[in-house]
């Protein structure tokens, strides 16, 4: 009997940040960084995520699009000197959702604690994720979505090199959203 080995998809450190891939355990994590009004401000209007909701929606979701051995999923973020931990980004095919998602064009999305905001780790960390998934892959594109008020989300797509595409009503089965969509080839 043989038995199959799956290698799980590694993130190489950055100049100042680790990664690592997250799963269901992480779920008071996830809850944490959802506390802040002003991190849920563009995606709820502010208000907090409860435990119910990561549990029964949030951890579900995740699990549908994780795939260890391509990396995706949601990968924490941490300081690499303090090990602190400063956020998250999300790497997935564009439209997983839907009835027919891309898988030649990934999508990125993060959540970083407020402390964290304006020191360049959401760049860094979508960075680094988006060049070791990519790697050795069919990927042709990589996308990032956000509300046209989100200026710090849209800064963020903007200095990995993302060009506006389109603006257009998001729809997606836990709430739609007027979007912004940003993309860029993937150079391989």
């Amino acid at each position: 009997m043989t038995t199959k080995t799956t290698k799980t998809k590694q993130v190489p450190d950055s100049a100042r940040l680790t990664f690592r891939l997250m799963g269901a355990e992480d779920a008071q994590a996830l809850w944490k960084i959802d506390q802040d009004p002003a991190v849920m401000k563009y995606l709820n209007g502010g208000t907090p995520t409860n435990m119910e909701q990561v549990n029964s929606t949030f951890i579900p979701r995740m699990e549908k699009y994780r795939d260890s051995n391509k990396g995706w999923g949601i990968w924490q973020v941490s300081d690499k000197v303090s090990n602190e931990y400063l956020g998250w980004v999300l790497i997935r095919p564009m439209a997983f959702f839907t009835d027919s998602p891309n898988f030649k064009d990934l999508e990125l999305g993060w959540r970083f604690f407020q402390c964290s905001w304006g020191k360049g780790y959401a760049t860094e960390a979508a960075i680094a994720i988006k060049d070791a998934v990519v790697t050795n892959s069919d990927i042709t594109h990589v996308s990032a979505l956000a509300v046209a008020d989100n200026l710090g989300s849209i800064g963020v797509m903007k200095k990995m090199g993302m060009s506006f595409v389109r603006a257009y009503l998001h729809k997606d089965p836990i709430g739609d959203f007027d979007a912004v969509h940003y993309q860029m080839p993937v150079n391989v």
